[in-house]
C-alpha cells in the first residue's frame, strides 16, 4: 500500500470541503477525517504483517532532496492520534457556527496533512517543509476565528507565528550543514555522520530552540497561554493535541539521534528544564481565573513531564513519554472540549462566574469529572500508564528527578479538583444550563473510552512502538 495515500485523502479532502460550501463543510471534513482513519488502520495492519511502508523519490537533484516517507511504530503511533482526534475535533464543532465554515474546515484538514508529512517524513528537508507548513492554518483560524478583542488577539498570534518560525530556522541551518557533511538529507544518511562533540552541541542546541518553542518547554513558553485562550477551541484542539507532539516526537526521531554525545553530556540540565516546567506550570495554574488559561498552563507542566523522560535517554523514559504524548492529546481535548461546552451554555470562561451545574446537567458533570481524573493520572486511566512509566525511567537517572517529577501529580490533583468544584458544583447557577447534545455526548464518550481501554490494556501501543524505541535507542547508543 502507497504511504502517501493518507496524505493525499488530507490533502484531497481540505480542497473538497473548501469547494463543498458552508452548508456540507462540517460533513465533507468528517468524512474524509474518518477516511484518513481508516487508511492508517490499513496501513497499520500491513505494518503488523512485516511490511516495509515506506515511499521515496527523487524530489529535487540539487540540493539532493527526496520525498522519501518512512512509518514505523513510532510514526504510525503519532499518526493515529493525528486521524483520529483531527476526526474527533470536527465532530466536536457540530454545534458551532463558523462564518465562512467552509475555510476552517478546509484548514483543518490541511494542518492535519501537514502534521502528519511531519510525522513521516524520512528526508530532513522535506520534514522541515511539512513541520513549517503546519504553522501558517493554524495562524489564520487563531487569528480570524478567535476569542477576544482583536487586537490583543492579532499580537498574540503574531508572537506566536514569529517566535515559532524563528525557533525553526536553528534547526534549518542545521539540516544545511549537516547536508554539508552528508551530502543527503535522508534520516539514514545523517544518523551516521560522525560528528564530534562540539559539533554535536550546536546541532542539539539548534534543534533544541526550534522544538521547545513548539512544545513548550520553560522559558521558551511565554507565547502559550494567550494564544490557547485567544484561539477558537477547535483551534487550542489541535495546538495541544496535536501540534505541541510534533515537537515532542522530533526529540525522539531527530534531535537525540542526531546530536547522542551532546544529549549525554546536557542530560540533567534538560531534565531539569522539564521538571522546572511541571512545577511552574502547576503554581502558575492555581493562580489561574479563566478556565482555558488553566488548562494550558495545566498542559505546560505534563509535556514538562513528557520531554524530562524523553532526555532521561532510556527506553522506559521513550516508552513512557510516547504513552503520555498520545494519552494527553486525548484527555487535554476532552478538557478544552468540556470548557468550550461550558462557554456555549453561560458565554464566559471566568471559573468565579461558573458553578452550580451539577444540578442541571448530572451526565455532563460525570464526564467532566472523569476527564479531570485521569488529568491527574488516575490508575486505570491511560495517563497513568504514561506519567508512572516516565516517573520510573527518571528514577533510573535519579530518584530527586522522580520525586520533583511528580509534583505533577499531587499539584495537578489539587488545581483541577480545586477548579472542577468551583465551576461544577455549588448552588444551582441562574442560568441554564442545557443537557450535552449528541454530537457533545458522542464525542466526550469516544474520549472517554479512549481514555480507559488503553489504561486497562496499553499492551497494542506498546507492542507498536517498544521495537522503534529500542532502534532509536541502539542509534544514540553507538556512540559509548
Amino acid at each position: 500500500m502507497n504511504i502517501s495515500l493518507i496524505l493525499i485523502i488530507l490533502l484531497v479532502g481540505s480542497f473538497a470541503t473548501y469547494l463543498a460550501g458552508d452548508k456540507l463543510a462540517s460533513k465533507v471534513a468528517l468524512f474524509f477525517g474518518l477516511a484518513a482513519t481508516g487508511c492508517t488502520i490499513v496501513l497499520l495492519n500491513h505494518f503488523n504483517l512485516g511490511e516495509n511502508i515506506s515511499y521515496s523519490s527523487q524530489w529535487i537533484t540539487l540540493p539532493k532532496v527526496s520525498f522519501a516517507l518512512q512509518a514505523d511504530g513510532l510514526s504510525l503511533a503519532m499518526i493515529l492520534l493525528t486521524t483520529v482526534l483531527t476526526a474527533i475535533i470536527i465532530l466536536s464543532s457540530f454545534d458551532n457556527e463558523f462564518k465562512n465554515a467552509k475555510a476552517i474546515y478546509a484548514l483543518i484538514l490541511f494542518m492535519s496533512f501537514a502534521m502528519t508529512g511531519t510525522f513521516l517524513a524520512s528526508d530532513g528537508l522535506l520534514y522541515y517543509i511539512f513541520w513549517e507548513l503546519s504553522l501558517i492554518p493554524i495562524y489564520f483560524i487563531a487569528l480570524i476565528w478567535g476569542n477576544g478583542d482583536a487586537e490583543e488577539r492579532k499580537k498574540a498570534v503574531v508572537k506566536f507565528f514569529i517566535y515559532t518560525l524563528a525557533g525553526s530556522l536553528f534547526m534549518l541551518v542545521a539540516f544545511v550543514y549537516m547536508y554539508q557533511k552528508a551530502g543527503s538529507f535522508l534520516i539514514e544518511d545523517l544518523y551516521k555522520l560522525k560528528l564530534d562533540i562540539n559539533e554535536q552541541k550546536w546541532i542539539f542546541t539548534a534543534f533544541f530552540l526550534a522544538y521547545a518553542i513548539k512544545i513548550p518547554l520553560i522559558p521558551f513558553h511565554t507565547w502559550q497561554a494567550n494564544v490557547y485562550q485567544k484561539a477558537p477551541t477547535l483551534g487550542t484542539m489541535l495546538l495541544s493535541g496535536i501540534m505541541l507532539k510534533m515537537g515532542l516526537y522530533s526529540l525522539i526521531r531527530w534531535q537525540l539521534p542526531l546530536a547522542p554525545l551532546a544529549a549525554k553530556e546536557y542530560m540533567y540540565i534538560f531534565i531539569g528544564v522539564g521538571i522546572a516546567g511541571v512545577i511552574y506550570g502547576s503554581i502558575v495554574a492555581l493562580r489561574q481565573k479563566d478556565l482555558k488559561k488553566l488548562l494550558a498552563y495545566s498542559s505546560l507542566a505534563h509535556v514538562g513531564l513528557i520531554a524530562a523522560g524523553t532526555y532521561a535517554l532510556n527506553l522506559d523514559g521513550f516508552r513512557g513519554a510516547v504513552l503520555q504524548m498520545i494519552a494527553h492529546g486525548f484527555v487535554v481535548v476532552g478538557l478544552f472540549f468540556a470548557a468550550e461546552i461550558i462557554f456555549r451554555r453561560y458565554e464566559t470562561r471566568l471559573i468565579a462566574d461558573l458553578g452550580g451545574i451539577r444540578a442541571q446537567s448530572p451526565k455532563f458533570t460525570s464526564m467532566f469529572l472523569i476527564l479531570v481524573l485521569a488529568s491527574v493520572a488516575l490508575p486505570t486511566t491511560f495517563n497513568f500508564i504514561g506519567e508512572f512509566t516516565v516517573l520510573y525511567s527518571l528514577s533510573q537517572v535519579n530518584i530527586w528527578f522522580a520525586i520533583l517529577g511528580g509534583t505533577t501529580i499531587i499539584l495537578g490533583a489539587y488545581y483541577m479538583l480545586k477548579m472542577f468544584q468551583h465551576v461544577m458544583l455549588g448552588e444551582t447557577n441562574t442560568k441554564t444550563f442545557a443537557d450535552v447534545t449528541l454530537s457533545e455526548g458522542l464525542t466526550l464518550v469516544i474520549i472517554i473510552a479512549v481514555l480507559f481501554f488503553f489504561g486497562l490494556y496499553p499492551k497494542p501501543i506498546n507492542d507498536l512502538i517498544t521495537p522503534s524505541l529500542e532502534t532509536i535507542l541502539n542509534t544514540i547508543n553507538k556512540y559509548n
